[in-house]
């Protein structure tokens, strides 16, 4: 752990992944009253081409894990999802409209952080920089994502804002009255968040304040590194400011 007291873990596995889902599984039930029958239903479809970050702390107990899901044959969920109730649209038109490519695109399904007193701040924000600094490494694009209204405004409030996805608007959704479908750009989100919010930019972006957490020396996600190698080689790192 380099003398880092927490550590940032990018497709754990073992005890490290058992740790992730306890944090995702608790957050979720205890916020949305979401049950483990639930997401086995939802997210069950996508398990092929699902991947988790989270972190780890001294004990190896995950304060913060977060689940995307790439690109495969069950699509995307958020893009999936919009098909149904409260929003009813097309998801894959609605994202050619935005100018998404979804073969460039992970869909952020979840994001749990125990409130953790002292750290929660800096186990979102190492959260919000293994999201962007691992879909870049990995030729991502763009991310989709339905969100609830609290953990919107507080993504906000760190200077990123993401786009509502066309023809959506907020709904009850999974437990949470108001969720809204999401879209961004990587880099012009960030780009923006540069412009707007510098200190935010330095901490989640440039990684410039996680001292307290050991991150990822390799980036590639194992499950896309020959895709990326041949389709994109040498495009994934994060652009320069």
């Amino acid at each position: 752990m380099n003398g880092t007291p927490l550590r940032l873990v990018l497709d754990p596995v073992g005890e490290e992944l058992d740790a992730a889902l306890a944090c995702e599984a608790e957050v979720f039930l205890s916020t949305y009253g979401n049950t483990a029958e639930e997401f086995e239903r939802e997210y069950g479809p996508y398990a092929d081409h699902t991947g988790f970050m989270t972190v780890l702390d001294e004990a190896g107990s995950a304060l913060a894990t977060t689940r995307f899901i790439a690109p495969g044959p069950a699509g995307l969920k958020t893009l999936n999802d919009t098909a149904r109730a409260p929003w009813g649209i097309d998801g894959l038109r609605s994202a050619r409209a935005a100018g998404i490519d979804p073969e460039r695109t992970w869909d952020v399904a979840t994001i749990a952080v125990r409130r953790t007193p002292g750290r929660s701040t800096l186990c979102s924000a190492a959260l919000y920089h293994g999201i962007v600094t691992a879909a870049l490494a990995n030729g991502i694009d763009s991310i989709v994502m339905i969100m609830d209204a609290r953990p919107r405004s507080l993504l906000s409030a760190s200077g990123l804002v993401p786009n509502v996805l066309p023809g959506t608007g907020e709904g009850a959704y999974l437990g949470s009255p108001r969720s809204i479908p999401l879209w961004a750009n990587l880099h012009r989100m960030f780009d923006q968040q540069r412009r707007t919010n510098p200190e935010s930019y330095r901490l989640i972006y440039q990684a410039i304040g996680l001292d307290g957490v050991a991150l990822p020396t390799d980036w590639t996600w194992p499950r896309l590194a020959p895709t990326v190698a041949a389709d994109d080689e040498g495009s994934a790192e994060p652009v320069s400011v």
